[in-house]
């Protein structure tokens, strides 16, 4: 039997049913690297007759898609022109009960910060089997090109994930800077470019350290990957001198003193960021 059939959806309906009146499946394309994929994310990418990409999904994730496939880019863009998530949902359902089997391409994890709930909700609401395939986050593949455990014994007790984007493009107002304060915890921000300077002030003044390690890692696991060492008090003005392109996020806490040591970062004045084979 074929093991991409083999699997219910997380509605309970059967295989066979799933394929004759269609279906849709989150799939995690991972943060970049093609390789990072998972045999189930390959299986569901070739057996897909839609596929709605992301647009932080990288290209070369597509080689591994079904040639066959209808291939249509839905990604939201921040601050510019994108698909609403009305519009996905309804794209997604709409090719389902048309017999599809429909691929909803999503970079990292579908259930870090992918809306994947909101997809999931539509599909079901609308009697459609859906099923998810996790994807490794950009924060594991980023501190995996680093070297570095975000959960090192004696200076990481947890690991937090936060987002710097609210739905209206600003800082979110709601984010617990005490629980950021903490100094055994390492604290992943996603989405920060356009709110990192205010949520780093508003971090310091809520008792972060300005001297605890802070690395911004654009592009992880792609090739043109970029690194940029710092701290706290310093990473908004190098990330904006840098001026990375493609999605970043920025990696804060004790856990990361060895990778910026290792990086030679003390040397803060460096106007370039540092390769990742300068990290190793």
């Amino acid at each position: 039997m074929n093991e991409s059939n083999s699997r219910p959806p997380i509605d309970g309906t059967t295989p066979n049913r799933v394929l004759a009146r269609g279906s849709v499946t989150l799939v995690g394309a991972g943060p970049g690297d093609p390789e990072l994929l998972t045999l189930r994310a390959v299986r569901a990418l070739q057996d897909a007759d839609v596929i709605l990409i992301d647009h932080l999904v990288a290209p070369a994730i597509l080689d591994f898609a079904r040639r066959e496939a209808k291939k249509m880019t839905v990604g939201k863009i921040g601050y510019g022109p994108s698909c609403r998530q009305d519009e996905i949902n309804a794209m997604m359902v709409t090719f389902a009960k048309a017999g599809k089997r429909v691929v909803r391409l999503k970079g990292g994890d579908p259930m870090i910060f992918g809306r994947a709930g909101e997809e999931i909700a539509a599909c079901q609401a609308a009697g459609i089997p859906v099923e998810v395939v996790p994807g490794i986050s950009a924060a594991q593949g980023a501190a995996s090109r680093l070297g570095v455990s975000l959960t090192a014994r004696a200076l990481a007790r947890r690991i937090q994930y936060i987002t710097a984007h609210a739905s209206n493009g600003r800082l979110p107002s709601d984010i617990d800077w005490k629980s950021l304060a903490d100094p055994s915890t390492t604290t992943v921000v996603y989405m920060p470019k356009r709110t990192l300077a205010e949520l780093a002030t508003t971090a310091m003044a809520n008792g972060l350290s300005p001297d605890t390690p802070a690395i911004a890692v654009a592009s992880a696991t792609r090739p043109e990957e970029q690194v940029i060492p710092a701290t706290v008090a310093t990473i908004a003005a190098r990330v904006a001198d840098v001026a990375p392109d493609g999605p970043v996020l920025i990696m804060i806490g004790r856990a990361l003193a060895s990778a910026l040591q290792a990086a030679g970062s003390h040397d803060e004045a460096s106007e370039h960021p540092l390769p990742r084979q300068n990290l190793a």
